[in-house]
This record gives C-alpha cells, structure tokens and sequence, in this order.
C-alpha cells in the first residue's frame, strides 16, 4: 500500500469514526428521543419492551381485526382508527370512524365509536354516532358483558332513526323495563313495561287548559 493509499485510509476512519460519536452522542443527549415536523405512515405499533401490543393507531386498510392475546384472527371494519389492548395483547377498547358513498352514492359506514372492553369480554360502554342509508342514531350504551360473547343491553341514553330522544332501562334480559322519551313534537312520556313488551303504566304530561 503507498503512502497516500495509507493516508486515504486513516483519514476516511477518523471520519468514521467521528461520525459514530457524534451520532451516538446525539441520541445520548436526547435520551433515545426522535422529534418530527411531519410523518406519513399507514399504521402505527404501540408496544411494551417486550413487544406486547397495547395501541394500533392505523388507517382503514391496515386496522388489525381482534386480537386476543397477541393471536388475530379476520374481522372486517369498515372504519380506520386506534384500537387499545390490555396487559396481555388482548383487544379492550378503542375509537373508530368512517365513512363513504357506494357505487350508488349511498352514504354507507358513517360515523365513529368509542368503545371500552371488559376484561376477557365484549363492550360495557359504547359512545356512538351513525348517520347513513341504514341507521341515524346518537347515543351512549352501557351493557353487561360475560365471557364467550354474551352481552346485554342494560342503558340506553340517545336519538333515534326518528328524532325522538330516549333513555331505556333493561332488565337482565335485555327487555325494556323502562322508557323515558320525548318526540320531535316535545310531548314527553314515562312508560312502564313487561318482560314481553307491554305497556303496564304510562305518565303522560296534563293537558293545558
């Protein structure tokens, strides 16, 4: 090797060499933080140090379907969103949202959803909004949920496809006990149901001499 070949060498590892101080003295000085103006991604991974998921925050195309204990198994959502997971990998809640029109320019898939989960279950308070072709409805649900799928319907505080704003009481069974309502026109009602449906007492506002 010449002289300049070795000085060429030296002096390309001195620049190497500078470059990884400098560089790993960056990240030691901002403690293993990156800062961005602006970033683009599809998806976006929340883990633990050791790689349990606990938040996907991603568009429509990537949103993961449920995932309980780090194993997924397909469930189509029209919506993109964040999805949040409990200690153990396991889907618990999340905040969705979409919409668009059909082929038939029908609006189909509008609205959002905040969700919280049960441990090992389903939703015990959903906060949601639709308004499409199929449903128009705003409201807030609260549920009891059992393990292997079961939920029921306990409280129902909303609007309806017919503008009328309700709060519903279930019973264990899901059946409405009681209604609370007042239609579109304001005339308010308290009903008083059996487990099949029947009107048992109804109070209604007194007429106006």
């Amino acid at each position: 090797m010449s002289r300049a070949e070795r000085v060429l060498t030296i002096y390309s590892g001195v620049l190497t060499l500078i470059f990884v101080v400098t560089t790993f003295s960056a990240f030691a000085i901002d403690r293993g933080k990156t800062r961005f103006d602006e970033i683009e991604v599809q998806r976006i991974n929340v883990v633990e140090p050791d790689g349990t998921l606990r938040l996907v925050i991603s568009n429509h195309a990537r949103l993961p379907g449920i995932i309980v204990r780090g194993k997924e198994r397909p469930f189509p959502r029209p919506q993109a969103g964040f999805i949040f997971y409990n200690d153990e990998g396991s889907e618990n809640g999340g905040l969705i949202f979409g919409g668009h029109r059909n082929a038939k320019g029908e609006v189909v898939d509008s609205g959002g959803s905040l969700s919280f989960d049960k441990y090992d279950a389903n939703q015990i308070v959903q906060l949601a909004g639709v308004d499409d072709k199929e449903d128009r409805f705003a409201g807030l649900v609260v549920r009891d949920s059992f393990p292997r799928g079961k939920s029921t319907r306990r409280v129902w505080v909303g609007r309806g496809d017919d503008g009328t704003a309700t709060v519903a009481l279930m019973d264990g069974n899901g059946k409405k006990r009681i209604l609370l309502q007042v239609p579109a026109d304001g005339t308010p009602s308290i009903s008083f149901l059996d487990a099949n449906g029947n009107v048992l007492k109804q109070l209604l506002p007194a007429k106006a001499e």
